[in-house]
């Protein structure tokens, strides 16, 4: 694949961008937004440095287009990041089916909503499926590559060897569901820390400690099955479920589901702002990218 085509330039757009050249493609973007020019070039000298590189050897292969018929005219492969609505991609994705060429992958960031939810009408869906990353996608390795019910097995091999050839990690997930994988689980989590902190239990900023100071680092090295073999000891997960799945289960019963009425919210929405409200948003987020980058250098030495 040479030429790609990126729909959409909010934060996951202008990612893919940068990750897109840096990996050699040629680089239509697309948005309506009147600051496209400015958005695009602030992210390829943001996000030149995470990549090894600069943001002009970035900037080299990358060209705004007026529209989608432009930006989607030769491409071998175009990535939506628009709004997360069902009618909004049934009509782009009809656009897409028309006016790209008729080899071209046709893949979504969609965050929930499966690809058979807006294709059901196309006439040609065998290319469209999607393609979920995890923000930004320039750093975090995986993809969720998830398959409609119309999407051909040809299209799902060429989406993982594309992300592959881009170094990140694809997971094809056989099985449509709301949300895929990640988020689901992201939103579990979410869900019981957002009901401890109503209870009473811990402030967000305790709760992000607990977290990074214990699953997050156990979590970056492992996932919670190969973390509770390992915590089974030598008899491995058999030993884990049979000792230890009663007390478990018994836990399962017992978490909450927050109340998130408009005055919980509020409460939660300050206590938030109370413990992070003092830094900015690029000064939050280079600390989390700074601190992402480590990580992954470390995994990848060992």
């Amino acid at each position: 694949m040479k030429n790609a085509a990126v729909i959409g330039a909010g934060t996951i757009g202008l990612s893919w961008t940068a990750l897109f050249a840096h990996h050699g493609l040629t680089v239509r973007v697309t948005d309506p937004r009147p600051d496209l020019a400015e958005a695009v070039a602030d992210a390829l000298k943001n996000y030149a440095p995470h990549l090894g590189t600069t943001a002009e050897e970035l900037a080299s292969r990358v060209h705004i287009a007026e529209d989608v018929t432009e930006s989607v005219k030769d491409a071998d492969v175009v990535q939506e990041n628009g709004p997360e609505n069902v009618e909004f991609k049934k009509d782009l994705f009809k656009r897409l089916v028309e006016e790209a060429p008729k080899h071209a992958l046709l893949l979504s960031s969609s965050s929930a909503i499966p690809s058979t939810a807006f294709t059901g009408d196309l006439e040609d869906a065998s290319r469209v499926l999607i393609g979920h990353p995890f923000n930004p996608p320039h750093l975090i390795p995986l993809v969720e590559v998830v398959p409609g019910e119309r999407t051909s097995e040809e299209s799902v091999r060429k989406a993982v060897d594309f992300y592959t050839f881009l170094g990140r990690t694809p997971v094809v997930e056989r099985k449509e569901i709301a949300g895929f994988v990640g988020n689901r689980l992201q939103n579990a989590l979410s869900r019981e820390a957002i009901y401890l902190v109503e209870q009473g239990v811990v402030t967000p900023e305790d709760l992000d400690k607990v977290i990074t100071n214990s699953l997050g680092i156990r979590w970056a090295t492992v996932g919670p099955f190969l973390g509770s073999h390992l915590g089974g000891g030598p008899g491995g997960y058999r030993h884990m479920a049979e000792h230890i799945g009663k007390s478990m289960k018994k836990m399962w019963a017992g978490l909450g589901t927050p109340s998130q009425s408009p005055e919980e919210q509020e409460r939660l929405i300050e206590a938030v702002e109370k413990a992070y409200g003092s830094s900015t948003y690029p000064e939050l987020a280079e600390t989390r990218d700074r601190k992402q980058l480590a990580i992954l250098s470390a995994l990848e030495e060992n």
